[in-house]
């Protein structure tokens, strides 16, 4: 669809704000000025999929400003995601309207964030779910969860991911798969599957030929190694609809392979071929859909090597992108979406299923409003209870911020920065690495910054920090390897996260260059020297995937230096020097 177009859609007025009508859209029903007819969208076809993801385990609304730079080159220059700030509202047509502007882009995010509070929360999820369900038909609707869901609060580490499954339980999760769920152990992860209500897909998840022969790990398939299962099919208004699920490919690289040991992950883009052939043949399904945790750029190049796929319903990247963007391949096009992060969003995908396919289609992706939306009296019951174990702890304030807290980006955030100075000054370091993570909600200006603050940026199961040795020479291969994980002109080898955090440092760096020659000019900032390859500095880190490291968990590190700080205020973040981004509408400028 041209920019032109886009500039065109007609507007729906709905509750303090407008809904835009994006290709393929719902529309709203005739606004009632009533805050419960926020979320009426006008009915279509027999087949409802709703679809969250990268929830991190935050079941309280929470707030979380959207990304500042998500730089996309080649293939996906100036495309979705990879438009942030203003060019995203420009691009969507949808400026000057500060419900969509606060949804889905960094821009006058304090302001709005004031006016209109928090988002997502799943009594407000709930409420919304229920509302999809009952009024398109419960029979006829699915939900499917992507994935990250187990993971990223004080909570879900104290329970193992135990209180997210809870959660997806009440929620009334129908299909789920998973990313972070596999930095739990085997053991704990089958736990869970075990008592998830929903089914736990992956055809991309092998157990080990040696595993299976020694007996030491089951497989739900030990002819083709399957670990789990790796379709399901819905009967659906009298339609039968295949959902195969899609984990995060390159789990045992950027996450440690030692909770797992038994199980191998890929993209597996010809079993994924193989699979989709032989659902169409032997089941005869009227809709294919892939429930994925690739990550957006890895789901766009997997809808264009594989045929067959109807829809891919992604997450990994955290992209809250309005639209279900069309991808062609050389039997037809799949269709992509993804819904964000932190609960922010749901994806509704309503399906007109005829004569043994899909017809037509309405996406839309809604943002979940919490001032907006009545809490579900059982969730929030659920939630508290959840909580109450741990609410002193979480409660417990630790310091004060005049600036923005935030992590989501490709490059240092004021929260990584926080941790990346922590690291440097509790453990008497010169440098600091912090792995580029997304998770992580955010904190606004004049909030005391909590235990539960904290946990929602270190929380997870191999916190623990290092202080080392390393030479120039061997940094600057860290930062290479890194920036060819978020670079690399193939997606397939996107091999997870943004960039390495740093602290301690400033460099250059052309993500447009071929691996090994991105990075350059590292200097000390402390002193303005440029770093020898040769000589070997004082680096503090956490998070090690090889093997675990000896220090203390990363949220006691930070919690150290900011009690000592107090008070957070003219924070300094290194950012680098990026080149060959004139022009770029993934950076704000």
């Amino acid at each position: 669809m041209s920019k032109l177009s886009r500039r065109e859609f007609v507007y729906m007025m709905a509750v303090l704000g407008a809904a835009p009508v994006f290709a393929n859209s719902h529309t709203r029903m005739t606004n009632t000025n009533k805050l419960e007819d926020y979320y009426k969208l006008k009915p279509f076809g027999n087949t409802r999929l709703l679809h969250l993801t990268d929830c991190h385990a935050q079941l309280v609304p929470v707030y979380f400003r959207e990304p500042s730079v998500n730089l996309g080159f080649f293939d996906n220059l100036g495309k979705p995601p990879h438009i942030v700030g203003e060019k995203f509202l420009d691009y969507y047509g949808i400026k000057d309207n500060p419900r969509l502007e606060y949804a889905y882009s960094c821009v006058n995010f304090e302001k709005n964030a004031k006016a209109m509070g928090r988002t997502g929360g799943f009594a407000q999820m709930k409420t919304v779910v229920d509302f999809l369900k009952n009024s398109f038909g419960a029979d006829k609707t699915l939900l499917l969860d992507g994935g990250d869901t187990w993971q990223g609060s004080w909570t879900a580490l104290q329970t193992r991911g135990k209180d997210m499954v809870g959660a997806m339980n009440l929620l009334g999760v129908d299909i789920a798969v998973g990313h972070w769920e596999f930095t739990y152990t085997a053991k704990e992860v089958l736990e869970n599957v075990k008592l998830l209500n929903a089914e736990f897909l992956a055809q991309n998840v092998k157990v080990k030929e040696d595993a299976l022969f020694n007996g030491t790990a089951e497989a739900y398939d030990e002819d083709k190694g399957y670990a789990f299962k790796p379709y399901t099919i819905k009967e659906i208004s009298g339609s039968r609809v295949a959902i195969i699920g899609q984990a995060f490919p390159y789990t045992t690289i950027a996450n440690p392979q030692r909770f797992i040991p038994d199980w191998t992950f890929s993209i597996n883009k010809d079993g994924m071929q193989e699979l989709v052939n032989e659902i169409r043949e032997s089941e005869k399904p009227d809709a294919v859909i892939v429930l994925s945790h690739n990550g957006y750029d890895t789901d766009k190049k997997m809808a264009q090597v594989c045929t067959g796929i109807d829809f891919i319903m992604g997450g990994h990247t955290h992209d809250g992108v309005p639209e279900a963007v069309p991808v062609k391949n050389k039997e037809g096009t799949t269709y992509v979406c993804n819904a964000g992060s932190n609960g922010k969003f749901l994806n509704v995908l309503d399906l007109d299923i005829q004569n043994g396919k899909v017809k037509d289609f309405k996406f839309t992706l809604l943002p979940i409003f919490s001032d907006l939306i009545p809490e579900d009296k059982e969730m929030k019951k659920y939630i508290e209870d959840v909580r109450a174990p741990f609410k002193k702890e979480l409660t417990r304030e630790i310091a004060t911020t005049d600036e923005t807290l935030f992590r989501r980006g490709n490059f240092n955030g004021s929260w990584d920065q926080i941790i990346c100075d922590a690291l440097v000054d509790v453990k008497d370091a010169e440098i600091a690495l912090s792995p580029g993570f997304r998770w992580g909600t955010s904190v606004m200006p004049g909030q005391a910054i909590t235990f539960d603050d904290l946990a929602t940026q270190t929380a997870m199961t191999y916190p623990e920090t290092y202080r080392r040795g390393i030479t120039g020479k061997d940094i600057k291969a860290i930062l290479e390897d890194v920036a060819d994980n978020l670079f690399n002109p193939d997606p397939f080898y996107q091999q997870g996260g943004d960039m390495v955090r740093t602290g301690g440092i400033s460099y250059k760096i052309n993500p447009t260059a071929s691996m090994g020659n991105r990075i350059s000019d590292i200097t000390l900032t402390r002193n303005g020297q440029k770093l020898q390859a040769k000589k070997e500095y004082q680096v503090a880190g956490w998070s090690t995937v090889g093997a675990k490291s000896p220090g203390e968990p990363v949220w006691e590190t930070v919690e150290t230096y900011l009690k000592s700080v107090k008070h957070v205020k003219n924070l300094k973040i290194d950012t680098p020097d990026i080149i060959g981004i004139k022009g770029n509408p993934g950076i704000v400028s």
